[in-house]
C-alpha cells in the first residue's frame, strides 16, 4: 500500500489517542521527523534499531535500504512527492532482517513548510506489529 494526498491544512498533531494500551499490545509505534533543508531524518531509538541503524539520525536512503526490494522505489517516490508538495502519506512494507525473516512496517506521515524551495519538514509515525511475516517467532517485546 502506497498512498499520498495533497492537503491545504495539515493536522496540528494527534491528541489523546484512544486505547493506547491496546495499540501497545499489538505493535510498537514511534515517531520520526525529517528536515528537508538538510535531508536529515531522525528516527526514534527503537525504530532506528529495527531499521538496523546504529544512529537515529540518517538520510532517507539509510533507513529505506532494509525495506523489501520490491517496495523501495515506491517508498522513495512517495517521499519525493511529499517533499515537493505539502502532503499526507502512508505506506506499508516489510523490513528484511538478517535472518531472512520479514518484519511488517506501517508508516503514516505528512510534509509541511514547502513554500520556499529546499525548505520544509516531514513528520510521522512508524508502526511495527509484534509479529513477523514468516515464522512464528515474536520479533518485538518490551
Amino acid at each position: 500500500m502506497f498512498k499520498i494526498a495533497r492537503t491545504n491544512s495539515l493536522s496540528s498533531g494527534v491528541h489523546g489517542l484512544p486505547h493506547q494500551e491496546m495499540l501497545a499490545q499489538f505493535c510498537v509505534s514511534e515517531g520520526w521527523s525529517g528536515d528537508l533543508t538538510t535531508g536529515l531524518f531522525i528516527l526514534g531509538d527503537r525504530a532506528a534499531a529495527i531499521h538496523g541503524l546504529r544512529d537515529n539520525k540518517c538520510g532517507l536512503l539509510n533507513f529505506v535500504r532494509c525495506y523489501d526490494p520490491a517496495d523501495r522505489n515506491y517508498v522513495l517516490e512517495l517521499f519525493e512527492q511529499a517533499a515537493t508538495s505539502c502532503s499526507t502519506f502512508c505506506f506499508s512494507t516489510t523490513i528484511v532482517l538478517e535472518t531472512g525473516q520479514k518484519q511488517p512496517i506501517f508508516c503514516i506521515g505528512e510534509s509541511s513548510g514547502l513554500e520556499e524551495r529546499y525548505s520544509g519538514s516531514m513528520a510521522g509515525v512508524f508502526f511495527f506489529p509484534r509479529f513477523m511475516v514468516e515464522g512464528a517467532q515474536v520479533v518485538l517485546r518490551q
